[in-house]
């Protein structure tokens, strides 16, 4: 059991947690992509750290996902603002 591969997936799981709870009209946007691009990043290298093929992939491919809809956001709050 890799402790670092593990943790990776929880945080994946921690960051669509946190989506799900944020979500919604009034929600801050601005928060949401600092939130989601910090867990993604933690994610990211604690898969690395991990040194095991498996949890790698998995972890760098699920982490990612938040990562990329991070960025999504931060493109859409741009264009948005006034």
């Amino acid at each position: 059991m890799n402790k670092y591969g593990i943790t990776s997936i929880l945080i994946f799981i921690s960051s669509v947690a946190f989506f799900y709870i944020t979500r919604g009209p009034n929600s801050n946007i601005l928060l949401a992509v600092y939130v989601l691009g910090v867990l993604s990043i933690i994610g990211i290298i604690l898969a690395i750290l991990s040194k095991k093929l498996p949890y790698i992939i998995v972890g760098v491919t699920l982490n990612s996902l938040p990562l990329v809809f991070a960025m999504l956001l931060f493109f859409a709050w741009s264009i948005g603002e006034p």
